[in-house]
């Protein structure tokens, strides 16, 4: 009997394997699907990477997923802010992996930036539609898994100026900074 395919075998075993548990592979690419704590339900704590199941969420968001818009086309930024780190916003939220088409709220860069590409001049778009194609929960004392303490809510500023009420409802503008802030 020869040794060079039991050697060969061995070899490619080590090699597709490279030493990992396969259990540990589906445990971790859940948890990262989810954003960490493999909660999908909008409640996982951070970071939080962009969905998957892009078409769902966009129209849960109550938008379509087509070509980019034209008629309009504008960017605010957004920074999240929790225990004083900043929180990365992925890449891709609301641009489906599969086809590339995209809502007209959507994300490419993981720099905050919200590409607004409307194919209507004058539509209306909140924060809370961007939450909601990127499947985290936010509300004014929550914002995923991460809870204000009892007695106390978020920090929202918009251009500098704290905003009241539900950040959901908060109106996307050209050239606008938001920054949400966990105390």
């Amino acid at each position: 009997m020869s040794v060079g395919p039991i050697i060969n075998a061995l070899l490619l075993g080590l090699l597709l394997g490279c030493g990992s548990d396969p259990a540990n592979n589906e445990t971790s690419s859940q948890s990262e699907e989810s954003g960490g704590s493999g909660s999908s339900d909008g409640t996982s704590m951070p970071p939080w990477p962009a969905p998957t199941d892009v078409p769902a969420r966009v129209a849960s968001a109550g938008l379509d997923l087509g070509p980019m818009g034209t008629a309009e086309h504008y960017h605010p930024k957004l920074r999240i802010i929790i225990d004083g780190k900043d929180v990365p916003i992925p890449a891709n939220i609301g641009v489906d992996p599969t086809t590339g088409a995209m809502s007209a709220v959507h994300t490419h860069e993981t720099d905050g930036t919200i590409h607004i590409e409307a194919d209507t001049a004058g539509e209306t778009f909140t924060l809370g539609q961007l939450f909601t194609q990127w499947g985290v929960t936010l509300t004014p004392t929550q914002i995923g898994g991460v809870k204000a303490k009892e007695g106390q809510q978020m920090d929202l500023t918009s251009n500098g100026m704290p905003v009241a009420g539900d950040p959901k409802d908060l109106r996307l503008e050209p050239d606008q900074v938001i920054v949400l802030r966990m105390p």
